[in-house]
């Protein structure tokens, strides 16, 4: 499909790709997303739930591997062509003019932008097409605030003027994952005072994701995340090498080639042989990678939301070692896990070195964490939040 066509041009193109442009029953909700996996894999417990409410659900993204299963839920996607490195504003322009477009065409009655991306561009084509409700979530403060290199800090100033005007106009309100990340956001002026909210992370199926024995045999230190430095994953390595002996180490997860931060394939093999890691590469099953563990780790100083990773490990009933950061402070509280400094390789080791010799505190740790899980994280807490936030936006959107 073309980047830059008129609404008519919009309607036949999405047409031909199976979503229906005629008028629907029941509100239209769009989801906006660089990727469809992360909209599978963070947001469609919610659009599931929207569905079942009433909503005719559109997820607006860069088609991959999720494609299928988003549509066989019954869940309309539009492919959009997201370039989440590129710099080029003229492409920028282009995608902003196809969404208004594509927004036009849709009629939403409210619109999701998930990640800075979408809400520095999808913020100001709702704008040209009229939208009338808007929820825009960053999901952590992301590449941009959160990296110390020079394209992050040349980039901060242009997109902190952006974010003024996109992030929480009059028919929007953001959603924060941590109280944390609503808080810098107030403070640095980019959301308005009344327009914010938090709603804890991307929920976990506490039916899927369930307790269970530990395996026998040595302990199992397990990280999971996208391949990205600042994920940790060279601490964790480093960790590892140090512990060679005490613990089995393994990784899973794939480099991100749209982010600039990420690993190449060649450099965490490297890393995973010189340091004793088992790298197993992309990891579907993740409530059985999770079962065959016994601790989690996620040394990430990462502009983090709330990672779901960490509270899919504490659903499963495991002791975890992550970063003193927001995110993950928001995740384990002060029961369900053990916190260290950012990038302290020597913390890392001493708190993982601490579990591994401990299998009480594990089990400790574990009940905690599925506690706090039960409580605060399951699907359907965040699903209830967010549709209720929908509906108040809605009916203030049908007063103006």
């Amino acid at each position: 499909m073309k980047d830059a066509i008129g609404a008519q041009g919009v309607k036949d193109a999405i047409g031909a790709q199976g979503v229906n442009m005629a008028p629907a029953r029941g509100r239209v909700l769009v989801f906006v997303v660089t990727v469809d996996w992360f909209f599978a894999s963070h947001f469609l417990a919610r659009a599931l739930a929207a569905r079942a409410a009433g909503w005719r659900v559109v997820v607006v993204a860069r088609e991959g591997p999720a494609a299928a299963r988003i549509r066989a839920l019954g869940i309309e996607l539009v492919p959009v062509a997201f370039e989440r490195a590129s710099l080029d504003p003229l492409a920028h322009m282009r995608l902003v003019w196809r969404l208004s477009g594509l927004y036009r065409a849709l009629r939403p009655d409210l619109v999701h932008h998930v990640a800075m991306k979408p809400i520095l561009l999808g913020g100001l084509a709702a704008r040209l097409a009229g939208v009338r409700a808007v929820v825009n979530a960053p999901v952590g403060l992301g590449f941009v605030f959160s990296s110390s290199g020079g394209l992050a800090r040349r980039l901060r100033p242009l997109v902190r003027a952006w974010l003024r005007v996109t992030l929480t106009p009059p028919n929007a309100v953001a959603v924060f994952e941590t109280e944390a990340d609503r808080y810098e956001m107030l403070r640095a002026g980019l959301a308005a005072p009344g327009r914010v909210r938090v709603i804890a992370g991307a929920g976990v199926d506490g039916g899927r994701f369930v307790p269970s024995a530990p395996p026998g045999g040595r302990v199992r230190v397990v990280m999971a995340a996208r391949l990205l430095r600042a994920k940790g994953v060279e601490l964790f390595a480093e960790a590892a090498g140090r512990l060679r002996g005490r613990a089995e180490f393994w990784l899973a997860g794939a480099p991100d080639a749209g982010n600039p931060d990420s690993l190449r394939a060649d450099e965490v093999a490297a890393l995973a042989d010189a340091q004793g890691v088992r790298w197993l590469g992309e990891v579907a099953d993740m409530p059985g990678l999770l079962a065959g563990a016994h601790i989690v780790c996620l040394p990430s100083y990462y502009g983090e939301g709330l990672p779901k990773i960490l509270l899919e490990a504490m659903a499963c009933g495991r002791a975890v070692v992550a970063s003193d950061i927001a995110g993950c402070r928001a995740a384990l509280g002060d029961e369900a896990g053990l916190l260290v400094a950012p990038r302290d390789a020597e913390a890392l080791c001493a708190a993982l070195a601490r579990l591994i010799e401990d299998a009480p505190l594990r089990a400790r740790l574990g009940q905690a964490g599925r506690a706090r899980v039960e409580a605060a994280f399951l699907d359907e807490h965040i699903c209830a939040r967010t549709l209720a936030l929908y509906d108040e936006l809605t009916v203030l959107g049908e007063g103006r």
